[in-house]
């Protein structure tokens, strides 16, 4: 049986920005779990002040999650929202 996802995939830098948004707040979230804390919460906190003390600094999310704007961070989570109600 053939692997139909063997071919060639072209990303647009829009869709890979994307995907790497979701990859650093999945990322972010899932140490924000590890290390007890509530991460919905945390990302509200840091989203809404800029204050990266919201974001533990363990396994270094802090770092991972500085490496968006804020805005495109904001974006993302606001065109994903809308997506789910199409």
């Amino acid at each position: 049986m053939a692997d139909s996802n063997t071919g060639t995939r072209v990303f647009s830098s829009d869709e890979f920005q994307q995907e790497n948004i979701k990859l650093i707040m999945r990322t972010v979230h899932d140490l924000l779990v590890e290390r007890g804390y509530n991460p919905v919460v945390q990302i509200v906190g840091y989203l809404i002040t800029n204050d990266p003390a919201y974001i533990s600094s363990y396994k270094g999310a802090r770092t991972l999650i500085q490496t968006v704007e804020r805005d495109e961070i904001l974006k993302e989570l606001v065109r994903s929202y809308m997506e789910e109600d199409e």
